[in-house]
Parts: structure tokens; sequence; C-alpha cells
């Protein structure tokens, strides 16, 4: 038996219709053509598939049998088809991004990305820094947003933003920083009591990346908590717990999030990170890499350069 992915695709217009001429019609061929495909058909099986009427056309146990197989053949062959196809060209995307990035860019980018042939089977990864290098590296994925790139032959990457370093704790703390500081308008970084620090536990590069720019270490921050989430941390700073470092990208959600919570900006030159959208330097990038990068860059807009007071 021989049976071809157009007999079925013929048959199965036919089954919806229960016409001959309206499924021709469905799927745009002449009406003997699609009878002798149907005829084939059923010389191939053995037995009729329809029973022809006045009115049009019934199934048989053996038509009803084969509409069930045939469409399962032919959602198999539509997948394999899709994820045969380069990440972003409608076939499967799978997209890492650090915690620090994605609670915040995620939501104004997939009303985009969904609305774009960018990724239209898009599956997310959300983890740190390391563990998305290593599944990219493995083809695990086919791109990731980080703040830490390394400088490696092997990958490419492109900008999406720079994304300043924050100051935020509870209106007290805040204030009396005001009030303690040489220069109250341009708060330095390098100024922090270290005690006051609330971190994201080690492996986050945003706890790293914050002790760098108070020329800290881990043992200096007494405050330490081992925290997972920045989330959790702009919490216990509203409660006067600490100060912590806030990505500018997460300000207008964590402040909406976190009552009590103040962020201020330091003084220039600001503190910030730059995030980069990677992907395998091996893998074909047209018709999708620059697309993505671009709806990232524009979806973080909103998000950067309010006054982190307003």
């Amino acid at each position: 038996m021989n049976i071809t992915l157009r007999q079925l695709r013929y048959f199965l217009a036919l089954a919806d219709a229960a016409h001959f001429t309206r499924a021709a019609e469905a799927i745009h061929v002449s009406q003997p053509a699609l009878s002798m495909q149907i005829r084939a058909l059923e010389d191939m099986v053995g037995a009729p598939l329809v029973e022809r009427t006045s009115s049009g056309v019934v199934l048989t146990p053996q038509g009803r049998a084969l509409q069930a197989h045939a469409g399962r053949v032919l959602q198999a062959m539509t997948d394999l088809e899709q994820g045969l196809r380069r990440p972003g060209q409608g076939g499967r995307l799978m997209l890492g991004m650090i915690p620090t990035v994605a609670p915040y860019l995620l939501p104004e980018a997939l009303p985009v990305l969904r609305a774009r042939d960018i990724g239209r089977d898009l599956h997310l990864r959300e983890a740190q820094t390391e563990r998305l290098l290593e599944e990219l590296a493995q083809g695990r994925l086919d791109a990731i947003v980080v703040a830490s790139p390394p400088e490696d032959a092997r990958v490419e990457a492109v900008p999406l933003f720079t994304d300043h370093f924050l100051l935020a704790g509870s209106a007290a703390r805040v204030a009396d920083l005001h009030a303690r500081a040489v220069a109250p308008d341009a708060i330095d970084p390098g100024t922090l009591d270290p005690g006051q620090l609330l971190l994201l536990d080690e492996g986050h590069c945003l706890g790293d990346q914050a002790l760098e720019v108070c020329g800290l270490n881990r043992r200096s921050a007494r405050l330490d908590l081992g925290a997972a989430s920045l989330a959790t941390l702009c919490r216990l700073a509203a409660q006067g717990m600490g100060l912590t470092f806030l990505p500018e990208i997460a300000r207008r959600q964590e402040l909406a999030a976190a009552p009590g919570l103040t962020a201020i900006r330091f003084g220039d030159p600001q503190p910030a990170r730059e995030v980069v959208l990677m992907r395998r330097a091996s893998t074909p990038a047209q018709g999708w890499f620059d697309d993505l990068a671009a709806v990232l860059s524009a979806a973080a807009l909103p998000l950067l350069g309010d006054d982190p007071r307003a």
C-alpha cells in the first residue's frame, strides 16, 4: 500500500465538506481530480471509504477509521516541517534569559513576538548565566539574553540595551543616606556601607556586578542573604532590612510590588550593565536573530530612562 499525503489531504477535505464539489473548491482542485484520487485511495484500501448519496457523501466505517489516522499523520508532518525550519521562521525557537531580565522584559516582548513570525513556537528558559551558556553550547538553546557576555569566538553577541543600576531601599534608609552623603545628589556606590547591602546568592550575575561596582567581595557584604530572586531583595529592602541594587528595567514592576520601596540614581558615571542577545557563531542568523534582537531592544525602551523617583 502506497498512500500519498496528497490523497490523505484530499480525503480529509472530502470528509470535512461531505460533498465532492465543496471539497474540491476548498482545496482548489477540480472535482474530477478529487474523485480520481479518492477512487485510487479506495482501491489501495480495498474498501469503499465514502457512500455517495444525492446530497453528498457519508463516511463508511473504513472511512471513519482512515479519517482518524489521516488527521494524525498530517499533523505529524506539519510538526516535522516546522521543526526543520530555522529558529524564528515558524519553527521552534529555544530562548534563554537570566532571571533579572526575564520577568520584566518578557511581558513587553511576548505580544510582539506572537504577532510576528518570530518564534511562532517559542520556548523560554529562565536560568542563571552559567547554565544558559552551557545549554547554548550544547544546542539546547538557540539564543540567550545575558548581562555578562564572555569573550568567546564560538558565540556571537549583539547589544540590546544599557541597564543602569539604581539604589533601592526604604524611604528612611534612603533619606539617611542622603543626609550623610558628601554630595546628596550624586551618591557614589564606592561609599556604601557593605553591611547594608542585600545581594542575590552566588551564581546570579547581578550580585557579582553590584559587588564589583562597589569594589567589594562576598565576605564584605554582611547582609548577603543568599536570596534567589530580585523580588525577594526588594521586599526586604522595602521593610528596612538594607539596600540593594535595582536594575532600571525592573524599577517599575518592583516599586509597584513592594510598597515603601524607594529607588534613586547614582551620580555620573552611573553604574550599568550591558544586556546582550547571544547565539552560537555556527548558527545561521538570517531571518530571525536580528529581528529578535530588534523586538527585544524595542520592548525594553518603555522600561528605561524614567526618573526612578516618579
